[in-house]
């Protein structure tokens, strides 16, 4: 089979993702208002509240895929510590996924112990944004780096990737199987493709990783 390849078609599920994911921020950004204006003075505690939660979930999710997708986002300026916290901007409110790591802790680096690899947040926020997936009842997202290996770990209850995630990954996934939920699976892989990253995957009972390792 070969390998799945960047198609309009990946395109334009990637865009259908997107929105998809900013739809509902954004939509509650406008209830508020509407609230507001509805229900006057009374009601500005509550609108304001939901207007501010929105609007930073819209602000980490933004700023998740501008390092994710953009070009910008392999710039080795970008830190871990941007990952953690457009990753914390996601989940604001969620209640049911959190961070368990040390985003200042050495990961990610050359042999020298200096230099970051390339486009190493860019790789990191994929993979966090994959395995955040992992977990439909919520747990703990954990990274863990040895040498040029990084490695992240989600728990949680009935944690697993879901169907053809890990074949759109390895660009394996046949353009026919093709359905939004692989689009940034397909992308990741692409994107490891371009910078010389391998990923591996493991499930276990409440547990899955995903390692991405660096070939240049």
């Amino acid at each position: 089979m070969s390998k799945t390849s960047l198609t309009p078609d990946v395109l334009q599920l990637m865009a259908s993702k997107i929105c998809h994911d900013l739809i509902s921020p954004i939509g509650a950004i406008n209830n508020g208002i509407e609230f507001m204006e509805d229900m006057g003075p009374d009601a500005f505690e509550d609108a304001t509240s939901l207007i501010g939660h929105s609007a930073a979930q819209a602000s980490g999710k933004l700023q998740a895929y501008r390092i994710a997708y953009g070009a910008g986002g392999a710039d080795g300026h970008i830190k871990p510590e941007d990952v953690k916290n457009a990753i914390d901007g996601m989940l604001v409110g969620d209640g049911k996924i959190t961070q368990d790591w040390d985003a200042k802790a050495p990961m990610g680096v050359a042999d020298n112990g200096v230099e970051r690899l390339p486009a190493f947040s860019k790789m990191l926020i994929c993979s966090i944004l994959l395995v955040l997936d992992t977990l439909p009842k919520g747990g703990i997202i954990n990274v863990q780096a040895d040498g040029s290996t990084t490695t992240i770990t989600a728990t949680g209850e009935n944690a697993a990737f879901r169907e053809g995630i890990v074949e759109g990954l390895t660009l394996s996934l046949d353009n026919d199987a093709l359905e939004p939920k692989h689009a940034h699976a397909i992308l990741t892989g692409l994107l490891a493709d371009h910078f010389s990253y391998t990923f591996s995957t493991n499930t276990s009972d409440g547990a899955v990783s995903l390692a991405f390792t660096y070939q240049g």
